[in-house]
């Protein structure tokens, strides 16, 4: 009876195994929002990591997180790298190629909880007076990561993440363009109004 229950375990482990090694090797996740903001200003939000973390779920202040800035804001090879106190995640963020206002491109370099590479693109497309905002990660799905796709929809999880940091980042990019449409026209001779001004 035990050999059958065992034998039987193990069909089943290897029919998972065969199951899971069909899943994609490759995954995307993309999510988009309309800004009413220059390409510019969202840009700068996004091309500055000290600013990430004003917006970006997965960059918010934690006490048990350290992160570390190099290089300069907004050109190639400026990155954060950040490290947990309780040893639950490392990782690095770096600007590998940028196309100032339209398009920023990330390397996204993890050490724990697992090792992956993933690439991230911001694209900042015009849109009338408004800026359509496009955060896209994508990368390789190795065994972890199909496994744990069968139990759970990845997609889901951190696309809503992604909903949420571009929900913020268009709060502060409005708001922020707001302001220096404001500032502009109170600094316009006579009181002009500037012709950029966003409502």
């Amino acid at each position: 009876m035990l050999k059958k229950i065992l034998l039987g375990a193990a069909v089943v482990f290897v029919a998972f195994l065969g199951f899971v090694a069909t899943r994609p090797s490759t995954f995307e996740i993309k999510r988009s929002t309309t800004v009413r903001a220059p390409a510019g200003v969202v840009y700068g939000l996004v091309a500055d990591f000290h600013k990430v973390a004003t917006w970006s779920p997965f960059m918010k202040p934690d006490p048990v997180r350290k992160d570390t800035y190099a290089g300069v804001p907004a050109t190639v090879g400026h990155s954060v790298t950040w490290t947990s106190t309780d040893n639950s995640s490392e990782g690095k963020m770096t600007i590998s190629s940028l196309k100032p206002p339209e398009q920023l491109q990330l390397q996204l370099d993890f050490v724990k909880p697992f090792e992956a590479t993933n690439e991230t693109v911001f694209r900042f497309e015009p849109a009338g007076e408004d800026t359509r905002v496009t955060w896209v990660m994508s990368g390789q799905n190795g065994f972890l990561g199909k496994a744990f796709s069968v139990f759970m929809d990845v997609d889901k999880m951190v696309g809503s993440d992604f909903e949420a940091g571009l929900a913020t980042l268009k709060d502060l990019a409005e708001a922020e363009a707001k302001a220096s449409a404001t500032a502009a026209v109170s600094a316009a001779p006579n009181g002009a109004v500037a012709t950029d001004t966003v409502k």
